[in-house]
């Protein structure tokens, strides 16, 4: 009789040092691109968010404004304020979790440190984000399971763990950057949908969704 294998565990160097090779691959694709082809991508990427029944249905989405290489945000923000939705926008504390402020238009945006624009209105708390219906988050790549590689600061998973069951919740991406055997960490939160320039796909369940199909 053979000796039952008991699964191994993971290195967590090694998976550190995965996700880090990971990161640098997708950053440098990233700095390729050209403002000509970010802007189009944005369109594109707002035009099927907008008609994602999960943002249709929404009173209040969690977003957050894109930095250079991140698929823009910007028109689908202001689509969805003018629609009457509330939009949460991230606030980056001193010790990288994120409190939120409501969006309110392009002026109500400031530089801030490491390069973002943030809202200037009424801080919210850092559990303001579980109170939205979506939750649009950055990254660089997911997994079919909807396992998310960020940056590496950790600020996105503690505000996912804070977000209820049942809440859609999608991260925004490039196509290639969609389906990466992501490796994953204990504080790793899954999210359940990606949405490219070319539609909105239910991790590891369902094609993309572009506007007029189905849900």
């Amino acid at each position: 009789m053979s000796e039952k294998q008991v699964p191994r565990t993971p290195d967590p160097s090694a998976v550190r040092a995965a996700k880090g090779a990971l990161r640098d691959r997708v950053l440098a694709a990233r700095r390729r691109r050209s403002p000509a082809d970010a802007a189009r991508d944005g369109e594109r990427l707002g035009a099927h968010l907008a008609a994602w029944p999960p943002v249709r249905r929404a009173a209040v989405v969690a977003a957050y404004v894109p930095t250079r290489g991140e698929p823009g945000t910007g028109p689908l923000l202001d689509a969805l304020a003018a629609s009457g939705t509330r939009v949460l926008l991230p606030v980056l504390l001193a010790d990288g979790d994120l409190d939120w402020a409501a969006y309110a238009g392009p002026a109500s945006l400031a530089p801030a440190r490491l390069g973002l624009l943030e809202p200037v209105g009424p801080r919210l708390g850092v559990d303001a984000v579980a109170r939205a219906d979506v939750v649009l988050v950055p990254g660089l790549a997911v997994s079919p399971e909807g396992v998310r590689l960020g940056r590496g600061g950790g600020s996105y998973d503690r505000a996912l763990a804070r977000v209820p069951l049942g809440v859609a919740t999608c991260v925004l991406l490039h196509a290639e950057e969609v389906g990466l055997a992501v490796p994953a960490e204990p504080h790793d939160r899954p999210v359940r949908a990606a949405a490219t320039p070319d539609g909105v796909r239910l991790l590891g369940v369902s094609p993309p969704h572009r506007p007029g199909g189905p849900a």
